[in-house]
This record gives C-alpha cells, sequence and structure tokens, in this order.
C-alpha cells in the first residue's frame, strides 16, 4: 500500500513522464519542492516495492503497477480539482485545497464524488440550484 508520500511523488513522476517522456530527479525535486536527496531515496523504495525501474545515472521507467497507480492519482486529483470547481471554490484556493484533501479520502468516497460531479454535468439545472442556495445561504 502506497504512503501519501509514495503517492505524490508517483504522481509527480507520471505527469512528468506523459509531459515531456522523461523524469528526472532534479524535475520531481522541483515539483514537489524537496532535495534530490530524497527523491533519490524515495525513487529506490518505488523501486523496490515494484513500482518504477531505476537505474543510478540512466534515469526511470514506471513499471505497468506504477503506470496503473500514477494514472489513478492523477485521475484523482482531476476530479478533485473538477468537483471543487463545479462547487464554487474560489480558484485561487483550488490547488491547495485538492493537496490538502487528496490523501484522506478513500476511494470510495472518490467514486462518489465522480458520481456526484457526473450528475451536475449531465443536469446543469441542479448545479444552477446549488448554486442558488450558496448565493441564499452566503447573504443570510
Amino acid at each position: 500500500m502506497a504512503t501519501p508520500s509514495m503517492e505524490d511523488y508517483l504522481e509527480r513522476i507520471y505527469k512528468l513522464i506523459d509531459e515531456k517522456g522523461y523524469a528526472r530527479v532534479s524535475d520531481i525535486a522541483e515539483g514537489l519542492e524537496v532535495h534530490p536527496s530524497s527523491v533519490t531515496k524515495m525513487i529506490q523504495k518505488l523501486d523496490k516495492d515494484n513500482y518504477l525501474i531505476y537505474e543510478k545515472y540512466r534515469g526511470l521507467i514506471l513499471t505497468p503497477k506504477g503506470k496503473k497507480m500514477g494514472k489513478r492519482l492523477m485521475d484523482r486529483h482531476h476530479l478533485l480539482e473538477d468537483f471543487l470547481t463545479v462547487i464554487g471554490v474560489q480558484e485561487e484556493n483550488i490547488y491547495s485545497d485538492v493537496e490538502g484533501i487528496e490523501h484522506h479520502l478513500s476511494w470510495d468516497s472518490i467514486t462518489c464524488i465522480e458520481t456526484l460531479v457526473e450528475y451536475f454535468h449531465r443536469h446543469p439545472e441542479a448545479l444552477e440550484q446549488l448554486r442558488k442556495i450558496r448565493s441564499e445561504l452566503e447573504s443570510e
């Protein structure tokens, strides 16, 4: 079972490989705002746990297990951003809010949020009702 820290690394590595075709220690460190030595230690742990294959000075590649987990984590992140956007959270708060909650929700909760977001996308009139209620509550 991946820890929240491992999830952050896997998500970042998956995103870098998706965007650039590769993930370097320096890019991972910069994206997660950690020291390169911390990245190297975590990469070694992820290698040991079969999420990736790491060869010193040659780089890393995600295993099928690592790709599956990385995609799942990226999808979770995007879903939570979408959810917070849909329910009206101010844009400047969304990224930090997602970072704060994504590791604390069960996959069951994520599935329920996914269903709710899909419901609002299919029923814009319900979303409008939600926004109206929020507006009424804010004006009280």
